[in-house]
């Protein structure tokens, strides 16, 4: 449904997006992260038609974005994060005008005011001056004109902005119940919300795609492969070095566990491998009493700030 292929946006001597591709399904809901300045911004742009690529393609349900721009704009629905909202409006004219402006009809637009305005939560506010609402009712305006003509597409750029948490969870499950009938491309700051909403994520950093995965995927990736914290009772020294003699252990840092359990110590080992087994042989073999093992969890969080602080290497289906 969305094809990129080599895209490459240059403002002078600053390449902004360097050579991204990706694909994303009919039905699938994508999220797409980056830091400020890595390119998300400028990616989102070119595939809504608002700036033309310097080189490469991107086509939207088979139209390309720079050739046939009208038959995309009217396969897509796109939520800026600051809404362009005509606040001396009405809820129901503006969300006419725009179906209007979208290529709809007269006897289309009725009943897809209604069908728009229930899931996205304005019922109640169909005659109320948009300039009149708070700025979480202005944001399901937002959301409302881009679902108003049905797209195939939508592009969501930071959907829940400016929400209370009951008005998130509402928009995080309306987005979900999109997902098969329309392809969604979700930007996001808020990690968890990609967690819980999308089936793919997208990372960009420096103008290059540097991961390509599930989520729960990205999440058991680890540039040492594996974090251990290991809980055990015996001689400082002696115990980082036993840790140390395992082959793959990449480095060790300890500390006292407390005045609980005398002795007792707690190891973080970085390593390039699983090293579970080994580290609890070297130990018991050691003379140490081992009290608990476990492989430290990793947040998508964690894993986005790490991708996004390394030199691009490309993780997941694209590489």
């Amino acid at each position: 449904m969305v094809v990129v292929e080599d895209l490459v946006k240059a403002y002078g001597p600053h390449v902004a997006v360097d050579g991204v591709s990706f694909e994303v399904e009919k039905g699938e809901i994508l999220g797409f992260l980056g830091p400020n300045g890595a390119g998300k911004t400028t990616t989102m742009r070119v595939l809504t038609c608002f700036l033309p690529a310097t080189s490469g393609t991107a086509r939207i349900a088979g139209f390309d974005v720079y050739e046939d721009s009208r038959e995309v704009r009217r396969r897509l629905g796109y939520l800026p994060e600051n809404v362009p909202l005509y606040l001396d409006m009405s809820v129901d004219g503006y969300l006419a005008y725009m179906g209007r402006l979208k290529g709809m009809s007269g006897a289309d637009l009725p009943g897809r005011l209604e069908a728009v305005t229930a899931s996205c939560g304005l019922s109640e506010r169909r005659r109320d001056i948009i300039g009149r609402l708070s700025r979480g009712f202005r944001q399901r305006v937002g959301l409302a004109q881009a679902l108003i003509h049905d797209p195939d597409v939508l592009i969501l750029d930071e959907p829940t902005a400016s929400l209370d948490p009951v008005q998130i969870r509402e928009v995080r499950q309306h987005i979900k119940e999109l997902a098969g009938k329309h392809t969604v491309i979700l930007s996001t700051h808020i990690l968890p919300e990609v967690e819980l909403v999308c089936d793919r994520v997208l990372v960009i950093n420096k103008g290059k795609i540097v991961a390509n995965d599930t989520p729960s995927n990205l999440t058991s990736f680890a540039s040492a492969g594996q974090v251990l914290t290991v809980e055990a009772r015996g001689e400082h020294d002696g115990m980082v070095a036993a840790a140390k003699r395992v082959d793959g252990v990449r480095s060790v840092a300890a500390e006292k566990l407390g005045e609980t359990i005398e002795g007792a110590r707690r190891l973080r080992i970085e390593a390039v491998r699983d090293v579970r087994e080994d580290v609890a042989r070297e130990l018991v073999n050691g003379g140490f009493g081992l009290l608990r093992l476990e492989v430290a969890s990793r947040s998508l969080e964690d894993i986005f700030v790490e991708l996004t602080t390394e030199e691009p290497v490309v993780r997941g289906e694209t590489g």
